[in-house]
């Protein structure tokens, strides 16, 4: 739901939507108020907070946004696995009381302390010390640390510049410091999404290390699924990478969305609503809601 103007006039209304970002609800730096209130503050007319398998940050910035005159919709992004890889699913406008949706989310929450201890010792062995700790301090919901916490300690003991140093040389497969975790499925997430009444697109697609001929496999199984957007337009795609998924989407009938992915001010490629706007060849997604 939205808050402010009836959905049918929204696809007729210059709109500056941001529907990715994060609190420190999960990885990012700021509490979901002060997210909110930044959006607002530069201009963003709709936004959705989508805090990595959570939900809890999602009232306070619905109290805040409606309190600034901003639009807001219900928002998360499901951490799932597909070809051996981690791949992400945003969900929106969806009923968060949804019993299934809830359970399901949990269950992506567990383990996620005992894989940040195993982190931790794979640190260890290569002389990094105090990392699950320093991790920690990061984390305002322990439930779900993440290699963001771990990447931003690593920023702090001076042993990468930033975090996308960290992301070059530690905790992505292949380096130390990566341990894998039993994520949800394709189809849990969007079985999920689809039945707590929401919306599915598929995040930051220029993100995964996915051949052609796999994305497009992956992108045929999520519609086949259900799922309606992509997001073309991320805080980490490129000019080049703009274009391939405008394509993609026209060619696969999706809805297009836009997401800056804010995590932080200095952390974040760019930050909330600064984005362009989506190509006008696109329909976006916002028109669902």
């Amino acid at each position: 739901m939205i808050y402010g103007l009836p959905s049918r006039c929204l696809a007729f209304v210059p709109m500056n939507c941001d529907l990715h970002c994060h609190s420190t609800c999960s990885d990012g730096l700021l509490l979901p108020g002060e997210v909110a209130r930044r959006a607002a503050a530069n201009g963003v007319t709709l936004l959705s907070l989508t805090d990595h398998d959570d939900l809890q940050g999602l009232p306070v910035a619905r109290a805040v946004a409606g309190e600034t005159g901003m639009r807001f919709v219900s928002g998360v992004e499901v951490s799932i696995e597909w070809g051996g890889l981690q791949i992400h699913v945003l969900g929106y406008a969806f009923d968060e009381s949804d019993a299934l949706l809830r359970a399901g989310l949990e269950g992506i929450c567990s383990g996620r302390i005992e894989r940040a201890q195993r982190m931790s010792a794979d640190l260890e062995r290569i002389g990094i010390t105090g990392a699950f700790d320093g991790a920690m301090r990061y984390a305002a919901n322990p439930k779900l640390i993440s290699r963001a916490h771990f990447a931003r300690y690593l920023v702090e003991i001076g042993l990468c510049r930033d975090l996308h140093a960290v992301f070059d040389s530690y905790l992505v497969p292949g380096r130390p410091g990566y341990v894998a975790h039993r994520w949800a499925t394709l189809a849990d997430s969007l079985g999920w999404i689809l039945g707590a009444g929401g919306v599915a697109a598929v995040a930051h697609p220029g993100r995964y290390r996915l051949s052609r001929s796999e994305l497009r496999r992956f992108l045929g199984e999520f519609r086949d699924l259900g799922g309606q957007a992509i997001e073309v337009l991320s805080g980490s795609h490129t000019p080049e990478q703009v274009e391939t998924f405008s394509r993609l989407a026209k060619e696969f009938d999706f809805l297009a969305s836009r997401g800056s992915d804010f995590h932080g001010p200095g952390e974040s490629h760019v930050d909330l609503g600064l984005l362009p706007p989506l190509p006008e060849t696109l329909k976006p997604v916002w028109v669902l809601f």
